[in-house]
């Protein structure tokens, strides 16, 4: 299903079902809000990377403004409730200031492997207290999705936006699980070369070989 969508590119990643708190200060994206709070219509924000609109990006909802300033900035509270991919874009909008664009909106399976999601959730927790951020680490529901993790993982922007476009919760995982088994143990081996080189100049108490 395709509809037209004012756009609001930023240079991040925006999953479904995160709540995102932005500020409106250009005159272009004040209008945009503006009627996406008269309307009670959604807009979306395509990811911007390597200098470019990426095809794909996620539409979102205004909650509500949480702040106005004098000048007609804003502070906003906004809800991702779908992806989707650009089909054609318009640096204008017709008789707007804003971008906007026909878009194709993107099905997306939150089914999953449980066996998977319980190897992401170990692995996570491994990462964490390798880092030493145990009381960054949050607690996870039974049945928690990608999305909810994926901010949580060290991944690049590029890597965060290739989640995004995958449509199968099994792919995502793999993806996760992918990443994570590459990237826990190269923390622990870091952490542990770190302890390494403070021993360095310390007085050693060391238990000589019997032979």
């Amino acid at each position: 299903m395709t509809k037209y969508l004012p756009l609001f590119p930023l240079g991040i990643v925006v999953f479904p079902g995160e709540k995102l708190n932005l500020h409106i200060f250009e005159p272009r994206y004040k209008q945009l809000i503006q009627e996406s709070v008269a309307n009670k219509s959604t807009f979306g924000i395509p990811s911007f990377l390597q200098n470019g609109i990426g095809e794909y990006g996620t539409e979102l909802k205004v909650l509500r403004i949480e702040k106005k300033y004098d000048n007609g900035e804003m502070d906003i509270k906004t809800q991702a409730v779908g992806v989707f991919r650009v089909i054609r874009l318009d640096k204008q909008a017709p008789g707007r200031l804003y971008p906007g664009g026909e878009v194709e909106q993107l099905e997306t399976d939150l089914a999953g492997d449980v066996l998977f999601r319980v190897e992401i959730e170990k692995l996570l927790r491994q990462l964490y207290e390798a880092l030493h951020l145990n009381s960054l680490l949050m607690s996870l529901p039974q049945d928690f999705k990608s999305f909810d993790v994926a901010h949580h993982l060290g991944l690049s922007l590029e890597q965060e936006y290739l989640l995004l476009q995958c449509q199968s919760e099994t792919d995502r995982q793999e993806m996760i699980l992918q990443h994570l088994r590459a990237i826990v143990p190269v923390v622990h081996e870091t952490e542990r070369l770190k302890e390494k080189v403070k021993m360095n100049g310390h007085f050693k108490h060391l238990t000589p070989p019997a032979f």
